[in-house]
């Protein structure tokens, strides 16, 4: 495809053009000079889609039950983008895993987009590229987006939370699954899925989570389903999409919906406040200022907290006290 004009490229984005739709995904995660003028053009389209986050531990055939979740959305007539977080290759800097290869079976169908996106060692920073990748996959058309995360680790936790409805996928061999639920995932979980449920053992797991989320105290009227899917051969999926649709429906008459966007929207903005003070303010240090103040700081002659607060004061640390103090 030869290179286009920012203006002509965002157009056709936003027409649901299919290439450049993928390059405009790589300006956004790349962090392309256009990649703001994209941003702030998909903005006033978002909205319109849902975010279905499916999260768990490796080896719990999260790719498989992706593709299956894909294709019964395709047969409700929703169009329907997935955004599969994946590890980093340390060769390329590209998307690592072999999974994707799982989901070729999709590739034919004009209602469906995928994309992998590489963690590249990010933590924050990965959460907001996969927000941004959605709000352009939403301003594009698509209905539905799942976002698939490669782990369970704290920046699989941030992915997660920038959907609207999250799924938490187990297997019934992980005689851990309540305890991998201290690490996080039970607060996060919207639903909880046993995954390859035709092996032994499921209706135990799935026991043990209804237990745990029982003792829980309840933080909203909402009653988080335990699902029972095998993926590999279609079983439960039509159920768990039900699930999640449930769900969505509660968000939305209760309101939880909107806030939960909004919370998002908050947090987003209080990070781009933050990097753009940060980034003002280094920008009147000078280096030599800024050199001296870590020196300050390394042999304890100020503390943190009263050298933040100078440095923000004055833009300099203080003088020692050989020189001429100024004012």
């Amino acid at each position: 495809m030869p290179e286009l004009q920012a203006d002509e490229l965002i157009r056709r984005t936003l027409a649901g053009e299919r290439v450049p739709l993928a390059r405009a995904l790589s300006w956004v995660e790349n962090e392309h000079p256009n990649a703001t003028a994209l941003l702030d053009a998909c903005f006033g389209r978002t909205g319109g889609a849902f975010r279905l986050g499916i999260t768990g531990p490796p080896g719990a055939g999260k790719s498989t039950l992706v593709t299956q979740l894909a294709k019964e959305y395709r047969a409700r007539g929703e169009k329907v983008a997935v955004v599969a977080v994946d590890p980093t290759s340390p060769f390329s800097g590209g998307a690592l895993l072999g999974d994707r290869v799982r989901m070729n079976e999709l590739s034919g169908d004009d209602g469906v987009f995928i994309r992998s996106m590489a963690t590249r060692g990010s933590m924050g920073g990965l959460a907001v590229h996969t927000a941004q990748a959605c709000d352009v996959l939403d301003a594009a058309g698509f209905e539905r987006i799942l976002i698939e995360t490669v782990g369970v680790g704290q920046s699989e936790l941030e992915v997660a939370q920038t959907a609207d409805s999250t799924a938490v996928v187990l297997v019934p061999e992980s005689g851990d699954a309540v305890q991998a639920m201290k690490a996080g995932l039970m607060e996060i979980a919207d639903l909880f899925v046993i995954n390859k449920s035709d092996r032994e053992g499921a209706d135990r797991a799935a026991q043990a989570i209804r237990s745990a989320l029982h003792l829980r105290a309840r933080t909203s009227e909402w009653v988080i389903p335990v699902m029972l899917t095998a993926a590999s051969i279609g079983r439960g999926v039509s159920e768990l999409v039900e699930a999640f649709e449930r769900h969505l429906a509660w968000l939305a008459e209760t309101g939880t919906l909107e806030r939960r966007r909004r919370q998002r929207l908050e947090q987003r903005l209080e990070s781009l406040v933050r990097e753009r003070l940060w980034e003002d303010f280094r920008s009147q240090v000078p280096e030599g200022a800024w050199r001296d103040a870590l020196a300050t700081l390394g042999e304890r002659r100020e503390t943190p907290n009263r050298l933040a607060e100078r440095l923000v004061r004055n833009g300099g640390p203080k003088p020692g006290p050989t020189e001429p103090r100024g004012h």
